[in-house]
């Protein structure tokens, strides 16, 4: 992690571990996406940032009113480069029926949900860097190895787009899911895909709150109190046009 090292500032030990198992995981084989694919999703998040016909769409009344191409990086298909540009250029305008679309040119929900989650782990790490003044991390060399193909016998569809796992449905070979039965639904949003989930929310932790501070109002876990941590959080929030 020499690109937060090099900002000089101090970092705690726990967002340095956070960083360095995301980067880690990544280039690992996932539950659906190879060891390849995962790294190509973080290179074309970033490219999201930089895509013209991105920007276009952005500053367009509808997105679908505008048309052209994604200036990609050429490693994904072109449905993969509509998902990963979209969640990171204008997230706040998806709709099922967008969602629809990405299904059916053949992207499974299981394969949205982990490269979604991917998508969010790199921006959160990429604004983090650039909110401490730091460079991006290099993206990690794959690793290889061969997807899992996990799928968990509780997820079903009907609370939200993608298949969800329900507290009451987690089993034992999905892993640890929920801290308790009482989360909420973006605690849900990943779960179909456990190991991503998982991934997706020890960097969230490290970046806001351990899950056992959530509800709990009383204590301040970070160095400035909890008033001031929902503050930045509901700017941020805004900023990046989250629905919560």
């Amino acid at each position: 992690m020499h690109n937060l090292i090099a900002s000089g500032l101090p970092i705690r030990d726990d967002l340095m571990a956070a960083h360095a198992f995301a980067w880690d995981s990544m280039s690992k084989a996932g539950t659906w996406l190879t060891a390849e694919r995962r790294v190509a999703v973080a290179a074309e998040a970033r490219q999201g940032w930089v895509c013209a016909f991105c920007q276009l769409q952005k500053e367009a009344l509808t997105p679908n009113s505008v048309t052209g191409t994604h200036t990609s990086l050429g490693l994904l298909a072109d449905v993969e480069v509509e998902l990963v540009h979209r969640i990171v250029s204008d997230p706040g305008r998806l709709s099922e029926a967008w969602y629809g679309s990405i299904i059916e040119h053949g992207i499974k929900p299981e394969e949205y949900i982990e490269i979604a989650g991917l998508v969010a782990i790199t921006v959160m790490a990429d604004t983090f860097a650039f909110g401490i003044g730091a460079e991006e991390s290099p993206l990690p060399s794959p690793q290889g190895g061969a997807p899992s193909n996990y799928h968990s016998p509780g997820a079903k569809k009907e609370a939200a787009w993608v298949p969800i796992i329900e507290p009451e449905d987690a089993v034992e070979s999905d892993g640890m899911l929920y801290p308790s039965n009482k989360v909420g639904y973006i605690h849900r949003a990943l779960s179909a895909v456990p190991e991503t989930k998982r991934d997706y929310w020890r960097m969230a932790e490290a970046h806001y709150l351990p899950g056992g501070s959530v509800y709990d109002f009383s204590t301040d876990a970070r160095a400035i109190s909890r008033p001031q941590i929902e503050l930045i959080a509901a700017r941020v929030s805004a900023l990046h046009q989250c629905l919560y």
